[in-house]
């Protein structure tokens, strides 16, 4: 239980931020720091008792909503003083849910296209507040500036919000609206302040960075846009995401080929191997168009890791469509799946469906998917040994003194070192896998 100690007369407004979610949501929980932080509060642990402890919520799941729930009663019992602000795309949708769930107890609800003024919202001390703007009105992206993220090693560089795709399961479209851009010169200000700041690395995100400067009048796209960054900043590793099967063209491949500072390493959402099932997912391209991407990357680049989503036991999928999405993982040079048992998301298209899949056959189907990234991942990091890596060390390890960090081409790496060396870019020799785990040692070139 948290102590609740007097608090000195005249010193700071104490904050704390809790997170939970996507990219976009860590990036937008860092902005609120910063802002803080300038505004000459002090900046706490969300375990630590505050007087502003604010909530950035998830729903992109029912389950995700339910910790949001759960995350927002515990901190209201352990901070029974503080003011609370609930943000993010629970707060969005359940934003009546959100009046009753801490009966007698005033909030500030900020919708996702007003994050802007979360925090002069939350240094207005007074009765409950409520900032939710109509999401799908929202013709602008917030301008959200970040100074530094607590802890990390690499930064987050948010150049888009919102998706235009509403596939089936998907609740994104309505919590967080329709794509909006942030112009390029904002792009570009804030990588040269994490430039400023030290990071060595940019991972370009957004909710659909594919579609990044097409609502803008700039003459953009998310090509134009990573070429930029990739001349303007040729000490900083440029990493993206994640990108569309139908994004995936010569323009991005030569990327790849012309910048050895934008990183092998391409992450593309696929969410079901079978053409069939991909139309009732509405997503918009077939399994063919998938293996077409894949296969076109590693054979520019057969060292580039290229990660993909899936989503097991979507309505409609059957033994036939399900064997058809594995067999096509299998054959193609994946080198990890992010696996998720597709749940009934409410407000979506395809909690409606008819022909819900059971648990038991989800869970079966997960089982072998997970079973099958496990395999994918030992191939391509054994695949890696023997050979010299550039390695970004992000910390040091409590328990076992061991370095770190990710290689370009993203193989987690363990390592003797000193400290000194976290923040920093070593060449490492990866000379053998124990347990799962890549181990690598210092080159002595």
């Amino acid at each position: 239980m948290t102590v609740q100690r007097p608090k000195p007369p005249n010193s700071p407004l104490r904050v704390a931020v809790a997170t939970l979610g996507c990219k976009v949501n860590q990036f937008e929980s860092a902005s609120f720091i910063t802002s803080f932080r300038e505004q000459g509060c002090e900046l706490v642990a969300s375990s630590a008792v505050a007087d502003i402890f604010v909530i950035n919520t998830c729903a992109v799941t029912a389950r995700a909503g339910q910790q949001s729930r759960q995350l927002i009663r515990k901190i209201a019992r352990t901070n029974p003083e503080a003011q609370l602000v609930i943000t993010g795309c629970y707060a969005q949708t359940a934003t009546e849910e959100l009046a009753t769930l801490i009966p007698n107890r005033p909030l500030t609800v900020i919708g996702n296209a007003d994050k802007h003024l979360l925090v002069d919202a939350a240094l207005t001390k007074g009765t409950a507040t409520l900032l939710a703007t109509d999401i799908a009105a929202a013709q602008e992206i917030s301008l959200l500036p970040v100074r530094r993220f607590s802890g990390r090693t690499r930064a987050y560089l948010r150049i888009q919000d919102g998706c235009n795709n509403f596939c089936a399961y998907c609740i994104v479209p309505y919590t967080r609206g329709r794509s909006r851009s942030l112009p390029i010169a904002a792009v570009l200000e804030q990588a040269r302040i994490f430039a400023e700041e030290g990071y060595l690395e940019l991972i370009v995100t957004g909710i659909n960075v594919g579609k990044y400067g097409l609502d803008l009048a700039e003459g953009q796209n998310i090509y134009t846009l990573l070429a930029t960054l990739c001349h303007e900043f040729p000490e900083i590793r440029i990493r993206l995401s994640s990108i569309e099967p139908t994004e995936v063209n010569d323009r991005l491949l030569e990327l790849l080929s012309k910048y050895q500072h934008f990183m092998p390493h391409l992450h593309i959402p696929l969410q079901s191997g079978d053409s069939s099932i991909l139309a009732r997912m509405n997503r918009r391209y077939s399994a063919e168009t998938f293996a077409q991407a894949v296969q076109s990357i590693h054979a520019l680049a057969p060292h580039a890791a290229i990660g993909c989503d899936i989503l097991a036991g979507f309505p409609g999928e059957d033994e036939t469509a399900a064997d058809n999405g594995f067999r096509l993982l299998a054959d193609l040079p994946i080198s990890y799946l992010h696996v998720f048992p597709y749940s009934i998301r409410p407000g979506t298209a395809a909690a409606q469906f008819p022909d819900q899949v059971a648990k038991p056959i989800k869970e079966e189907r997960v089982a072998r998917l997970r079973a099958l990234d496990q395999a994918k991942r030992s191939a391509f990091y054994q695949r890696h040994i023997g050979t010299e890596q550039r390695v970004l060390f992000e910390r040091k390890d409590r328990k076992t003194g061991l370095l770190k960090g990710f290689t370009e081409n993203y193989i987690p790496v363990q390592c003797k070192g000193s400290a000194r060396l976290v923040r920093t870019v070593v060449p490492v020799q990866l000379v053998a896998m124990q347990e799962g785990t890549v181990l690598g040692k210092q080159s002595k070139s």
